[in-house]
């Protein structure tokens, strides 16, 4: 009995550490960078909200990073009129699974349930695998459901043989490009990292006012210490 509670205990921690056997790149995440934000809520309206929705964002909270209501309704709503509108799509639940075999995740907290350097890796980690009903592979997430929807803009690479089954940390796969996209890679690379950027800071848009604010309380506390314990030296100096 006492080992089956501990499998129960520590089968979380197993299967977390199952899907960390791959290598990761590190996320340019930088979110004090509003020109990258705003470029990566471009990308994410146009080409990740089609599919997946952000039902804990709402288009209005874009203002946080230096858009104006009129940028956002002429840029990027598709969906919506309403700026207060949370992000959601007209796609139902069970045409989603019966398109792709599942429904495609909620996207608001992504980056916190994944990480941004997981999501940065895997969004430039697709490859060509005939093998895959969509024609698509991923050496991040393998036997992925998800088609490779921003192809046009990297290309289509494949993955190389002598990396074929490295799916680990120890060995970091390589791709060829065999057909080249709009982008260059190096291009391709920085609009990832503009879409992670963002997808970082709508899992939690208010961070930096919450860190920022702490701040302050912990300054707060600070003097609140000193001049407590004047108060107190003051009210006991007879007694003590």
């Amino acid at each position: 009995m006492k080992k089956f509670l501990l499998a129960l205990l520590f089968a979380p921690l197993i299967a977390f550490g199952s899907e960390g056997n791959v290598h990761l790149d590190k996320a340019p995440v930088n979110l004090e960078d509003y020109a990258s934000l705003q470029r990566g809520a471009r990308i994410f309206t146009n080409y990740c909200l089609s599919c997946h929705s952000a039902a804990a964002m709402r288009y209005s909270r874009l203002e946080d990073i230096g858009l104006s209501k009129d940028q956002i309704k002429d840029n990027l709503m598709f969906a919506s009129d309403n700026v207060g509108d949370t992000m959601t799509i007209s796609m139902s639940p069970d045409n989603a699974k019966a398109w792709f075999g599942a429904a495609p995740p909620d996207l608001s907290v992504e980056a916190r349930a994944r990480t941004p350097d997981w999501l940065y890796t895997y969004l430039r980690s697709f490859y060509l695998d005939d093998s895959r009903p969509t024609g698509w592979n991923n050496t991040v997430f393998e036997k992925v459901g998800m088609p490779h929807v921003l192809y046009t803009l990297q290309g289509e690479q494949v993955l190389k043989k002598s990396a074929a089954g490295a799916h680990d940390e120890q060995a970091r796969p390589e791709f060829e490009l065999v057909k080249p996209g709009k982008l260059s890679p190096a291009e391709y690379n920085a609009m990832v990292g503009d879409l992670v950027n963002y997808l970082t800071w709508m899992a939690e848009p208010a961070k930096a006012t919450r860190q920022e604010l702490g701040i302050v309380v912990l300054l707060f506390l600070g003097v609140f210490f000193v001049l407590a314990y004047y108060l107190k030296k003051e009210f006991w100096k007879d007694i003590h």
